[in-house]
């Protein structure tokens, strides 16, 4: 037994209005994500510098460059892959 009856005007109501406010707010979701994997990439590219400066001292290592760099661009996919996605859920 459904709890509200799809017959009945609130059930009406509720299959109209509910799908106009679930899409824009898959939308927001996906470029607050979006946003949030961007800033964080922006924020370990410093890390990403500083790894491939130190190259040449007997601190550096080109496994802490490959890990840095790694993370950069995951991160930075994973931030366009987002707002690519809310892109594509807004036109649909």
């Amino acid at each position: 037994m459904p709890i509200i009856d799809k017959n009945s005007k609130l059930g009406l109501f509720v299959s109209h209005v509910v799908p106009g406010v679930v899409r824009p707010m898959r939308v927001l979701w996906n470029e607050i994500i979006g946003f949030v994997f961007v800033v964080l990439a922006v924020a370990m590219a410093p890390g990403l510098i500083r790894a491939f400066r130190e190259l040449d001292t007997p601190k550096g290592s080109p496994g802490r460059l490959a890990i840095a760099g790694g993370f950069v661009l995951m991160l930075l996919y994973f931030g366009v892959s987002s707002f690519l996605r809310a892109r594509k859920i807004s036109r649909s």
